[in-house]
């Protein structure tokens, strides 16, 4: 124990006296870690972003438009458009075993809101009860729209967080009356915001039920079929059954509409679970591509950590001869140096580490912006870092280490 004490007491000494040169070798290191933990910091803000924003929408869900299909596949000249409506939603009701839980939508955004503090022109959905199972609509105050409501088609709303406070600035919006293109409606419910941002669709939107919609503010267009719908949300019963859902549900709209089911291009479909799949695997590539910048970088300083163990070989090749001569050992020798490399590497290691932990806590506290997150430290790149450190020090101390260790004393002592 005292033998390695002295060794770094000894260790200590050369690094100081050389301290231009340690500090430089150093800040490699450390910027090369701190480079390699934020990059791919960076890499995980945005993918955590990306599945913020996918999962502000509802999880694990589809939706499902109108299409047309192409006379050829692959071409749209000539496409025969279709129109989803009511009937699709029952049939897929009562043929998609593996669909948990499926909403139709009516969508209109012509629709003139007014309360007797303001007016506004929002998205005003026709909804049913389940919608709030697949949807992310988080319920504020009030309630959500029943199944008494839909059955009856009651005039009643659900205001969105934005729509609430615009259409009641400071005033209670639960139990009062709006007016929708001058029909009435009693405001049963109110959201809390969606996300983190305040400017998300669903707060600005006003959901009534769908049958209500149905009969008084049904879409709008030319040849559109009865009791049309804008498009259809559903949910699987699990994300692993998501594939096996769509298909069913491709089937049952394909059956309706008379086209192949296997014609892909008929389809207008956007899901969530495709979408956060090749999300992933986009930012995969992506950390991969930082990580190997970084990795580049930390051995970049690792190699100036050889270097500067080579020179200091070489400078004190007298020292070297002098200590053997007065018995030194080779493996005390190359004690000595392997400690300096390594406690070179692992130190200016550590406060990359430190640096780059502690200026992505500060980033953490800024809000985040659009689909991006701020970077957060990721344990895999840190456990990454820690074992590439290990590597550098061990191969920038054994190697100068073993070169001074083999040093003849009489040879060392002559060299001048």
């Amino acid at each position: 124990m005292r033998m390695l004490f002295d060794i770094f007491v000894q260790t200590m000494r050369t690094l100081w006296a050389h301290k231009l040169r340690s500090f430089l070798t150093m800040f490699g290191i450390a910027w090369g870690v701190g480079s390699l933990l934020l990059l791919i910091g960076l890499g995980e803000g945005f993918r955590s972003g990306n599945e913020r924003q996918l999962s502000d929408l509802g999880k694990n869900i589809v939706f499902v438009e109108s299409g047309a299909v192409p006379a050829t596949p692959g071409t749209t000249i000539g496409a025969r458009p279709y129109f989803l409506t009511e009937e699709d939603y029952l049939s897929i009701l009562r043929n998609a075993p593996h669909v948990r839980a499926i909403s139709p939508v009516v969508q209109r955004g012509d629709i003139r809101a007014i309360s007797d503090y303001a007016s506004a022109n929002g998205q005003v959905f026709g909804v049913t009860p389940i919608y709030n199972h697949i949807r992310n609509v988080p319920l504020g105050q009030g309630r959500w729209i029943n199944d008494q409501d839909l059955a009856q088609s009651r005039s009643i709303a659900v205001l969105g967080y934005q729509m609430r406070k615009n259409m009641f600035p400071g005033r209670p919006a639960l139990g009062s009356t709006i007016t929708l293109n001058g029909l009435r409606f009693e405001v049963v419910g109110v959201l809390d915001t969606t996300g983190r941002d305040e400017g998300n669709m669903t707060n600005t939107r006003l959901f009534i039920p769908y049958s209500t919609m149905q009969q008084r503010f049904p879409m709008k267009g030319e040849n559109l079929p009865d009791r049309a719908v804008s498009f259809m949300n559903y949910a699987p019963n699990s994300r692993d059954e998501h594939a096996l859902a769509q298909a069913e549900v491709k089937a049952v709209i394909a059956r309706n509409h008379n086209f192949d089911p296997s014609n892909k291009d008929a389809f207008r479909v956007f899901d969530t679970v495709e979408a956060s799949k090749m999300v992933g695997k986009i930012f995969d590539a992506m950390n991969m591509f930082l990580g190997s910048v970084g990795l580049v970088t930390l051995a970049l300083g690792a190699i100036g950590i050889i270097n500067i163990m080579l020179v200091a070989v070489t400078e004190r090749t007298q020292e070297i001869g002098l200590r053997k001569a007065l018995g030194a050992t080779n493996a005390s020798i190359m004690m000595q140096f392997f400690l300096e490399g390594a406690f070179l590497a692992l130190v200016s290691g550590g406060i990359g580490l430190v640096f780059a932990s502690g200026f992505m806590a500060l980033l953490g506290l800024l809000p985040p912006v659009g689909p991006f997150d701020p970077p957060r430290l990721v344990p895999w790149s840190a456990a990454l870092s820690i074992v590439t450190l290990a590597i550098c020090g061990v191969i920038a101390g054994v190697y100068p280490a073993r070169k001074a260790a083999q040093l003849q004393p009489v040879e060392a002592l002559r060299k001048e």
